[in-house]
């Protein structure tokens, strides 16, 4: 008898398991992911108000539901069935689908983001999470990046130069910020071994969170990210001083209703996505992590910790919006341009060199050492470099005061090719109209002068007069 030796399985890793899910269980939580963004949405437009109000000394919404909190979901119907109007210079198919561009990979990205540790559903082992890829991370900010487009393409479809001067804002400020958001992940990458968003919070598990051993990058990441959703006070696409209501100005009804939930997701998503990898994810704070061997981090008990957590970021919005004015334009670009952009390559920099020394056989002292060398070196050079002397200019700018401003003689072409195109169809099928009328009435005139009218009569007069014969004939 050939003896057999017992091997023990290998357990599944988190995107086999998932991998594995029945077509069922996807469908479940396809639906759960999108009913959570709708249901936030809902909650953080109402939350925001009565938060704002509170700050201001005002009540807020208080009159739809228990303590007003339906009023945004009698807003969301009353704008669904609003009347639809779009502009006559508007380009209808570009105008129609901007407003999809911008919500769909808003809620494609809550596909990778993890809400809890494996778990059984019907009898079905799975993750709270719909899909762990090896590049998460660069699916989130491929979703954000993407969702700029409708911005862009709802400005241009308007036929309108605010809303165009809003688009232009917002795909200026997207590629500048998400260029430091990039940027302030490498630090994380590096720490986690891996792109995927599980594998950062499984790194995180038992030890300091990202977000106090990579603080600057933290920090970078959480600026970043309120410039990435033109919220205040980056909201420079849509500020109402200047451009009216920026890229949505001509939109109403429903496709107004799309980006502002668009908005508020991507709101949603990035909360997440901050908590993914910088707070751990949906492992429990400090102390509760230690009560009961772990307990608080198995089951369904990480989601509450998850929702929790991100509740923080969507508070830190609305603190945001309450608290500071809007930035100017060039100070906005400044930030990003300027600071973030090198204080991330910086760190990024600093971070290597700090792994590379570690991996070495270099003492923890001698790291710090030559740390505090280096730093004092920056402090000094920068001190030695003269200030740059701005020449007075003593002329009165026209634009204003030297940042960016729409030129004053702006105004709306007064005709485009495509606007052309149809008024030249409309001209010659009234041009045909008018010729087939002209052929009828020469008809009609041949018949007249063969009944023995005179020819000396108008030939309108007759023609009218034939009109009111049939007609008092038919009375």
């Amino acid at each position: 008898m050939t003896p057999f030796l017992a091997q023990a399985q290998e357990p599944l890793s988190r995107s086999e398991v998932l991998a594995d899910d029945p077509l069922w269980l996807i469908v479940i939580k396809v639906v759960a992911l999108f009913g959570f963004g709708v249901v936030t949405t809902l909650f953080m437009i109402n939350w925001e108000r009565k938060a704002v109000a509170r700050m201001q000394h005002r009540k807020g919404p208080n009159r739809v539901g228990p303590g007003g909190w339906l009023q945004s979901l009698a807003d969301g119907i009353k704008l669904a069935f609003a009347e639809e109007i779009m502009p006559t210079k508007a380009d209808k198919k570009v105008y129609f689908l901007a407003p999809v561009i911008s919500c769909t990979p808003a809620f494609a990205a809550f596909a990778v983001l993890p809400f809890g540790p494996e778990v059984s559903i019907f009898g079905e082992r799975t993750y709270l999470q719909l899909v762990d890829l090896p590049v998460g991370i660069l699916v989130v900010l491929a979703a954000s990046a993407v969702g700029v487009y409708g911005i862009i393409l709802g400005g241009w479809a308007s036929g309108s130069p605010y809303p165009l001067l809003g688009a232009l804002r917002s795909a200026a400020q997207v590629i500048s910020y998400e260029i430091a958001m990039g940027l302030s992940l490498f630090a994380v990458v590096l720490y986690a071994g891996s792109l995927s968003t599980g594998d950062i919070v499984d790194a995180q598990a038992g030890s300091w969170w990202f977000a106090i051993i990579l603080a600057p990058s933290f920090a970078i990441f959480v600026v970043s990210m309120v410039g990435e959703t033109n919220r205040a006070p980056f909201d420079l696409p849509e500020a109402e001083s200047e451009l009216v209501g920026g890229f949505h100005t001509e939109y109403s009804s429903l496709k107004f209703a799309l980006f502002f939930l668009a908005e508020y997701v991507n709101m949603v998503v990035l909360s997440g996505f901050a908590v993914t990898l910088f707070l751990g994810g949906y492992t429990a704070p400090w102390p509760i992590s230690l009560i009961g061997d772990g307990y608080f981090n198995t089951g369904w008990w990480p989601i509450l910790w998850f929702v929790g957590k991100m509740m923080l970021f969507l508070f830190l919005y609305i603190w945001l919006r309450g608290t500071l004015p809007r930035f100017r334009y060039d100070q906005f670009m400044r930030l990003g341009w300027k600071v973030l952009i090198p204080a991330s390559l910086v760190w990024i920099v600093l971070i290597a060199g700090i792994r590379a020394l570690k991996a070495s056989d270099v003492s923890s002292t001698q790291i710090v050492i030559f740390g505090g060398v280096a730093i004092l070196l920056i402090v000094l050079l920068t001190l030695l470099i003269p200030e740059r002397r701005i020449p007075d200019d003593e002329g009165v700018p026209v634009t204003g005061g030297g940042y960016p401003l729409p030129p004053l003689d702006l105004e709306v072409p007064a005709m485009t090719p495509r606007r052309a195109a149809l008024e030249k169809a409309e001209k010659r099928k009234n041009r045909d109209k008018a010729a087939l009328g002209s052929r009828q009435g020469g008809s009609d005139l041949h018949r007249d002068q063969g009944d023995g009218a005179p020819s000396d009569e108008p030939a309108g007069r007759r023609v009218r007069q034939g009109k009111e014969g049939s007609d008092d004939g038919n009375v």
